[in-house]
């Protein structure tokens, strides 16, 4: 019996795409459920609130498509990506979020989600979403496929893999600015930039600021 509907399972999953929801926001979740099961061929099988939910429900329903928030509460999902696709490759991730920077993008999609969405843009383009990931094909939301697309020379092409947002604030930080300086320039969450510093300093093998800047001087990110 799935906890979240009061269905059975084998029911729920007859003949349909069974979806497992995972977002924070109670209001969030009922709103997409309508919209994704006033489709005949989509169901909802349960609805997650936390990482810790979202694996749980993944294991005991084997849902086609998981539909993702990249940030619940204090948690990010984005590095459970690779491991949920690991342990069940039978389900599909589509990203919905409210991440509009295409740094997340790339990185979702590498990490081996097909779809990413952005909750500003959901309705039709999150069913076109889970019906493409369902038969294995990518989505990406056309307006970050437009900056990614614009950005392509900077996407593989830095130094040690950095993306052209990470060596932007990577150049920002040589320059002596702090995480929220840098967030305000690039508009853009402290927290965002901190995951963008993480980033770059495994990438690059560098910790300190001093390293950085070393790093960022030896590259001529900066004068």
């Amino acid at each position: 019996m799935d906890a979240q509907s009061g269905r059975p399972r084998a029911q729920a999953r007859d003949g349909k795409i069974g979806i497992v929801l995972a977002d924070d926001h109670a209001v969030v979740r009922s709103g997409l459920r309508m919209l994704l099961e006033a489709e005949p061929e989509l169901d909802v099988v349960a609805e997650a609130a936390d990482v810790e939910s979202v694996w749980r429900y993944v294991k005991g329903h084997r849902p086609e498509i998981l539909i993702l928030d990249l940030n619940m509460g204090d948690e990010s999902s984005l590095s459970a990506i690779p491991e949920l696709r690991q342990r069940h490759p039978e389900t599909q991730i589509v990203v919905l979020t409210m991440q509009s920077d295409p740094a997340f993008a790339t990185e979702a999609l590498r990490s081996g989600a097909l779809g990413y969405v952005l909750k500003q843009s959901a309705g039709d383009e999150l069913v076109e979403a889970v019906r493409l990931a369902a038969a294995g094909e990518t989505y990406l939301t056309p307006k970050l496929g437009g900056l990614l697309a614009s950005m392509s020379d900077g996407l593989d092409g830095g130094c040690d893999g950095l993306t052209a947002r990470e060596t932007e604030v990577l150049r920002l930080i040589a320059l002596g600015h702090t995480n929220a300086e840098i967030a305000d320039q690039l508009f853009l969450s402290t927290r965002t930039i901190e995951t963008h510093r993480s980033h770059i300093q495994h990438k690059i093998g560098r910790s300190t600021r001093a390293e950085l800047v070393r790093y960022a001087l030896d590259n001529d990110l900066v004068e």
